[in-house]
């Protein structure tokens, strides 16, 4: 135990040693907290070191937001049970950091990065966060993300909020951590943490779990309660983990997956998708599975086109029957219906949020924010407005035609005539697609430059997709999504774990000032 607390720490030992300890598996440090040689107080304790020493002096990644004052109490009871013979599950005991937009019922703040929301009192915890310290987390903390999940105005810097100011990628400092999930993505890819949350309404998990040289996972929407998330849209929102590991990432599935009285999207789970999430990942997963791959058009750089022999070849490598060059007819033909959709959406959610009992805001409805934000605009709006929000605010009800006929669009363009029909017609396990193009430079005045994604057709659908890393362009990772049927979240999670396990293909960030370019 005393070996790798001090790796964590960055206090001794070879680098190859620290990096080997800072990316531990829930498995192994559950391992080590069975054996005895390691307490969750000691574990949360060696994070929180980590994070004073990477996330708030060194290199300065400002992943984290708010710091839970009551994690080392909370770790003490984890380790007080576990000597009492009770183990809540693969999590006990394991520091989370979760997005500054679940509500927690504890002396933490939930703002969505936001000055209006300061101070917001919140009725009890987001579901998922519930559901966390059932199964035994500690929770470390909060972490900083686009304000308002990037859904405020145009020409924004990914990961960076009015409360959290700017996060930064720990591959090159000085590239953009992508988001909304900035922090979490961060976070976990410099071992500031087991594990974290992020949400996503499009590319908010899987862009910067790419950007950042992580495993994110958006799940089917309705897999995971949104209840005491700050919305944008009912239709594409879900919360997800960010993990170093796909394993991870399944264990983390299973702890928040699950029915919950106040979203109503949950009611409809299968009884079988959430067994197979209780189930073990199996082994070769890719062995005979159909895949399809999908090359775009997705605005990816011309140079990621080279990487898909290697990628084919990978995926062929674990038995799987590969088809290239699938077309998805409906990409690119979306026009402004998903976006009309968010903004109608995110109007009727953001008022219902504020409008719960219970809940003291000191903002009571999107007109206030509006207010707020113009007349603390040099603190809120020094880089870029909030556009979104004005024309969110001049929506009428959920009930307009003009919503109806966006939504149902968006539904025959990303189901009926883009996943189902892809999917079905080469009766393929799932499609793979390159999320997004490498980290683009933070830029505060022409705002984040475009790096291209595919996660569209997911978010929209509410299908599951999962991005792994697959390789490197100049020392910037670049992932691959697995896109699959709704509900299909387990076996998604078994094909990305054959691909990582074949691929290998994460790295460790090195903190770097710069991209290393020749």
């Amino acid at each position: 135990m005393r070996k790798l607390l001090l790796f964590l720490l960055l206090a001794a030992g070879s680098a190859r040693a620290e990096v080997a300890a800072a990316e531990a598996t829930i498995a192994s440090l559950q391992a080590e907290m069975a054996a005895g040689r390691l307490t969750a107080v000691a574990l949360t304790e060696a994070y929180l070191a980590r994070i004073d020493a990477l996330d708030r002096a060194g290199p300065e990644l400002n992943a984290i937001i708010e710091l839970n004052p009551d994690a080392r109490t909370v770790a003490a009871e984890r380790d007080a049970e576990r000597r009492a013979g009770r183990v809540r599950g693969p999590l006990h005991g394991i520091p989370v950091l979760v997005k500054d937009n679940l509500d927690t019922a504890d002396r933490m703040q939930t703002t969505a990065g936001s000055l209006a929301l300061v101070g917001q009192k919140v009725p009890r915890d987001a579901h998922v966060v519930a559901r966390l310290r059932e199964a035994g987390a500690v929770l470390l903390g909060k972490t900083n993300l686009s304000e308002w999940a990037n859904f405020r105005g145009n020409n924004s810097s990914s990961g960076w909020s009015s409360r959290g100011g700017q996060t930064r990628n720990p591959h090159a400092l000085d590239r953009n951590p992508s988001g909304s999930s900035s922090g979490s993505a961060v976070a976990v890819a410099a071992g500031l943490c087991a594990a974290a949350i992020g949400t996503e309404t499009n590319g908010s998990i899987v862009s910067p779990a790419s950007a950042n040289g992580v495993v994110g996972f958006k799940p089917t929407v309705g897999l995971v309660s949104r209840s005491g998330i700050i919305p944008i849209a009912a239709s594409q929102d879900t919360a997800g983990p960010m993990t170093r590991t796909v394993a991870d990432a399944a264990l983390v599935l299973a702890a928040i997956a699950g029915r919950d009285e106040r979203d109503a999207a949950t009611h409809g789970i299968p009884a079988e998708a959430l067994a197979a999430l209780q189930a073990p990942l199996p082994p070769h997963a890719l062995r005979g599975a159909r895949i399809g791959v999908v090359r775009g058009p997705f605005g990816l750089p011309v140079r990621l086109d080279a990487e898909w022999d290697r990628i084919i070849a990978a995926l062929r490598a674990a038995g799987a029957e590969v088809t290239d060059q699938v077309k998805v007819a409906p990409l690119g033909k979306f026009g402004g219906a998903t976006y009309d959709v968010l903004s109608y959406e995110f109007k009727d959610g953001l008022n219902r949020y504020l409008a719960e009992p219970g809940r003291e805001a000191p903002v009571k409805t999107l007109a206030d924010i509006i207010a707020f934000n113009e007349t603390n605009a040099t603190r809120v709006m020094p880089f870029f407005g909030q556009q979104d929000f004005l024309a969110a605010e001049k929506r009428g009800p959920l009930s307009e035609p003009a919503y109806l006929e966006a939504r149902a669009t968006c539904l025959r363009l990303a189901r009926t005539e883009g996943l189902d029909a892809a999917l079905d017609g080469g009766k393929f396990d799932a499609l793979v697609m390159i999320t997004r193009g490498p980290a683009a430079l933070t830029d505060h005045v022409l705002g984040e430059g475009s790096a291209g994604g595919s996660s569209t057709l997911a978010a929209v659908a509410g299908y599951p997709a999962v991005t792994v890393p697959a390789m490197q362009m100049f020392g910037l990772p670049v992932g691959l999504s697995l896109v699959g049927r709704a509900w299909s979240d387990a076996r998604l999670l078994a094909l990305a774990a054959d691909f990582e396990a074949q691929t290998k293909a994460r790295r460790v960030p090195e903190f770097l000032p710069t991209a290393a370019v020749p």
